[in-house]
């Protein structure tokens, strides 16, 4: 099986303005992730960006493909690679996210050949237990549930599945349930990026602000499973930049 990583890099960002470019032990963000994807059995890396300063710190590293600036979506922005390399429609691309300067290559290895088994399914993503219930009741770790086949039944930023009784009254004791966070790396078949893009922004998908909703709304099979590895948090706020150099530095 052959399959491609992509990294989507944009530089905005509205909680850590120029992220990707962002020091971690002496190397941009965005290079730190790509040496992560060439440890991985990816035939080919690259990264996806619409600014020439991100281009610039590769130095080579990694193909860049220079993408449009209006993406809503990560989402629309690998459609847009898969288009420019002619990839075809049922090759497998897995979107890396450029924050998660610390995820492992096998767990890129594992959401591919999980979709590449599953060929009822055109997205493929993984989870992992959810221990504490501050995090079952924070909005911004995503939950996941699924059926005994692997297949998402549903995402959200609530917490799922409500434990009726446990939960009663304010109680937020999570013994006796089982509750999974979703780690957001996916792997997609070609062909599903280019009905992806087609489609109109689903419902759900605005209500929760979750791009895999407007999948589901349309019928696509999402396969679901425990990571085969810890993947450390990614970077979303200085307080997280801080964490990773930290990491880095003690090598």
């Amino acid at each position: 099986m052959n399959f491609y990583v992509v990294v989507p890099a944009r530089y905005a960002s509205m909680r850590l303005p120029g992220k990707p470019l962002a020091d971690l032990a002496g190397k941009p963000m965005v290079a730190r992730v790509a040496e992560r994807c060439l440890t991985s059995q990816a035939a080919k890396v690259y990264v996806a960006t619409d600014d020439q300063r991100i281009a610039d710190a590769l130095e080579g590293q990694v193909p860049v493909v220079m993408t449009r600036t209006d993406h809503p979506s990560g989402t629309d922005r690998l459609q847009e690679v898969a288009q420019q390399l002619a990839l075809a429609d049922e090759d497998i691309i897995v979107n890396v996210q450029g924050d998660e300067p610390l995820i492992p290559a096998a767990v890129i290895d594992q959401v591919a050949d999980n979709l590449n088994s599953h060929p009822d399914c055109q997205m493929a993503t993984l989870c992992e237990p959810i221990e504490r219930a501050e995090d079952v009741f924070n909005p911004n770790v995503v939950k996941v549930v699924f059926d005994t086949n692997g297949r998402a039944l549903y995402f959200s930023r609530a917490p799922i599945p409500w434990h009726r009784d446990a939960f009663a009254e304010n109680n937020r004791d999570i013994r006796g349930g089982q509750w999974w966070r979703h780690i957001g790396i996916y792997a997609y078949r070609v062909k599903f990026l280019h009905q992806y893009v087609s489609w109109e922004p689903a419902t759900l998908e605005k209500l929760e602000s979750l791009e895999q909703l407007r999948a589901m709304a349309n019928g696509v099979a999402i396969h679901v499973a425990p990571s085969c590895e810890a993947v450390p948090g990614g970077i979303d706020t200085p307080e997280d930049l801080q964490r990773v150099q930290a990491l880095l530095e003690k090598g």
